[in-house]
């Protein structure tokens, strides 16, 4: 242990005489580092601001629930079905009567009908750009959103196709309607459908709800009435018993409308089958490569910034080269020479890192103070050590040709050196 004690001993003498050295031309290392700090700082604030959004986003989407899957109707490019007509393709309530005993990684699932956005009228008031879809008894599980007031759908209404529906707290109030609204009535498409409930709002969605704005209006009906009305486009929602099952759930579920829809062992698919960790991962894809070529550009400044160190460094060799020679003279080794002017570089740049590490700090706190979307910008402690870490290998290696240009003075020069 006592070779590592002295090695010790003499690092920090090197840095304590670097720390002087630069102490002693405070400006000039301020100057120096400026680059350095302007890097780091900007580096580290820009993967705060895309940790942040991307923490929002993974956020919001997980909101949904990690384990649903989506399936809805594509017309193939290739196969005997290329061309086809869509509509021929369209899924049906008649193809997944039996669709859970086939698929056992699935919990529940119901089919959605879009109707588009239509204007609803409720006595006097009338309500434009209101959401309507069909929906099966199950959605209410699919999409977590339980009837706060009433009841849900049941299997009578979907089978006699009854004129009742369900709206979301924002479409009742926009109306005028009671809080308890239960038994009123709505006009939809021409047709009175009676309120049988009020079911809860969307789960909060803090960066979609800033960009669609406040307010989303909402009616369901139950599906079969829905289609009774006119013939819809329909896609499916499922959820997985579990979210380690999705994958699991969606080669079933894939199996199942293949034969579902008729399709041969060579028929390409005629529908398409995404889960929410699929657009998780991908998004987790995306904002990596987004992260790192943010990174790469802003680090183009901390290049710059190791030039302005081996220039600075160059200068101090030349400065200080009568020191260097009297270093020689009473028994100092090329070793020794090499190593004090390499540490003093590598300090130059680790302390330009902290001060940028500091200042990316301020900067991640003033993005989170500006835009409350991105309430949870903060440093990840990666980032940091990658920041003070990139720096302390620009100080090595800008700073490695300076030390080896004052390790090979010739002493006897460096003495007559004016």
């Amino acid at each position: 242990m006592g070779w590592i004690s002295r090695i010790l001993f003499l690092f920090v003498q090197y840095v304590l005489l670097a720390m002087t050295q630069i102490w002693g031309n405070k400006m000039r290392s301020m100057l120096t580092t400026l680059g350095i700090v302007i890097g780091v700082a900007s580096v580290t604030s820009v993967i705060a601001a895309l940790s942040g959004l991307k923490n929002k986003v993974l956020s919001d989407l997980e909101s949904f629930g990690t384990n649903k899957l989506y399936a809805w109707t594509v017309v193939p490019q290739t196969g005997r079905l290329k061309g086809a007509a869509a509509w021929r393709l369209r899924l049906t309530p008649e193809q997944f009567e039996h669709v859970l005993e086939h698929c056992p990684s699935l919990a529940a699932f119901t089919l959605v009908s879009n109707g588009g956005r239509q204007t609803i009228r409720a006595g006097e008031r009338t309500v434009e750009n209101v959401r309507v879809n069909g929906i099966q008894p199950d959605w209410h599980r699919v999409e977590n959103r339980p009837v706060l007031l009433g009841r849900a759908f049941t299997v009578v209404d979907e089978e006699h196709a009854w004129p009742v529906c369900l709206i979301n707290p924002d479409l009742r109030d926009r109306l005028g309607l009671k809080r308890d609204c239960i038994g009123q009535s709505l006009l939809l498409e021409g047709r009175r459908f009676n309120i049988v409930g009020v079911v809860s709002p969307m789960p909060a969605m803090s960066m979609i709800g800033e960009m669609i704005g406040g307010e989303d209006f909402e009616v369901f009906v139950p599906l079969g009435t829905h289609v009774r009305i006119q013939p819809r486009w329909m896609h499916l929602i499922a959820i997985s018993r579990d979210t380690k099952l999705s994958e699991d759930a969606q080669a079933e579920l894939s199996f199942y409308m293949r034969q579902a829809q008729g399709l041969l062992p060579g028929d390409p698919d005629t529908f398409k089958i995404t889960t929410l960790q699929t657009e998780i991962k991908k998004f987790n894809d995306m904002s990596m490569m987004i992260t790192l070529v943010a990174t790469g550009i802003v680090c183009v400044s901390l290049l710059v910034g190791g030039i302005g160190i081996m220039n600075i460094m160059l200068v101090s060799v030349s400065e200080r080269t009568r020191e260097i020679g009297l270093r020689k003279a009473v028994g100092a080794t090329r070793t020794a020479i090499l190593t004090q002017f390499l540490v003093e570089a590598l300090m130059l740049c680790f302390l330009g890192g902290l001060v940028g590490v500091a200042c990316g700090h301020g900067l991640s706190y003033a993005i989170s103070a500006i835009n409350p979307m991105l309430d949870h910008t903060r440093i990840p402690l990666w980032a940091i050590g990658m920041s003070l870490g990139f720096s302390a290998a620009v100080g090595i290696g800008f700073g490695m040709f300076p030390a080896i240009k004052a390790a090979n003075l010739d002493p006897i020069e460096a003495l007559r050196h004016e």
